[in-house]
């Protein structure tokens, strides 16, 4: 691509193009085609793939995610592909439109990047009971990485969970280690997100349980870029005002305005045309080359679990 194309719901630094590519050595004229050529022409040998084309765009996209890396963009769009056909329980449809589906809980990614190119997603949680646990929500982001994968271009993520105004009890009965390991595991093996950090909000001491569960399936390395806070005002510290909703002492609108316009953009008919597409892509793990190769990318056949997310 020439430059980023304008988007509905992400804005973009007037350098970030350039710094990407040019971070990675991929600045030079030429460097960034012949990066997509090589990995659309592997795409096409996978006999495993169920579906062998991809838009340029959307593979310059998982190269840059890659640190400009050819073979872990690879390695990446498989283990993606593979994550569609192994854990399908985060791919099902939901209907966004239904007023009760996120009414305790929601969260978006924000329009504007850092100064250096991250993404900040902020999660909120509300809910004093959970009926139908964490799932949805699990669906929720996923389809929204999705749209990520699709339509931004940036550096990695800076993730912000607020449970200030949650019952932490309630929630720690939904949150457990498989659950959040898969999803860990999806997010940075196969959408390929490096993780700057993560950062929890909640006053109750029992955001200690659930600290103790993210360090049973964190790397050492991730683990130590989870910090814990007190207050949402603490968060005006950590990132740009510039970027932040006004709530968390910011200057960008309200996180709840935010999530329904991405509701509305996730739920239009263009998105989910594109949604159900990319769900095609998958693997067929009969015609992949060998069983060895497999758990290679999968730990033991059907299962993320032996991942280690870094």
């Amino acid at each position: 691509m020439e430059s980023i194309p304008q988007d509905t719901l992400f804005e973009f630094n007037p350098d970030t193009l350039v710094y990407l590519r040019k971070q990675y050595d991929l600045d030079k004229p030429g460097r960034i085609d012949e990066a997509i050529d090589i990995l659309e022409d592997w795409i096409k040998k996978q006999n495993h793939f169920t579906v062998k084309s991809f838009t340029r765009d959307y593979l310059e996209r998982t190269i840059i995610i890659s640190k400009g890396s050819v073979e872990r963009a690879k390695t990446k769009l498989d283990k993606l592909c593979t994550s569609r056909t192994v854990l399908p329980h985060f791919y099902e449809e939901i209907d966004l439109k239904n007023p009760d589906l996120l009414e305790d809980m929601y969260g978006c990614f924000l329009p504007k990047l850092t100064k250096d190119h991250y993404r900040i997603y902020i999660f909120k949680c509300n809910a004093k009971t959970l009926k139908a646990g964490l799932i949805n929500y699990y669906r929720y982001f996923f389809m929204q990485c999705e749209y990520v994968q699709a339509h931004d271009y940036c550096n990695g993520i800076i993730a912000v969970a607020d449970y200030t105004e949650a019952n932490m009890l309630e929630v720690l009965k939904w949150f457990n280690a498989v659950d959040v390991r898969e999803s860990l595991t999806l997010l940075r093996e196969g959408y390929g997100m490096r993780i700057k950090g993560i950062h929890l909000l909640s006053g109750s001491k029992a955001l200690d349980a659930m600290v103790a569960i993210f360090k049973q399936v964190l790397s050492a390395k991730v683990a130590g870029r989870l910090y814990t806070h007190k207050s949402i005002d603490e968060v005006a510290n950590i990132i740009d005002k510039d970027i932040i909703p006004v709530e968390y002492g910011g200057k960008e609108k309200p996180l709840i305005e935010l999530h329904k316009k991405n509701l509305e953009v996730l739920s239009s008919d263009s998105f989910t045309a594109h949604l159900r597409e990319i769900k095609k892509a998958k693997t067929d793990e009969n015609l992949r080359l060998s069983a060895t190769e497999a758990d290679q990318y999968l730990g033991m056949p059907g299962s993320f679990r032996t991942l280690s997310v870094d």
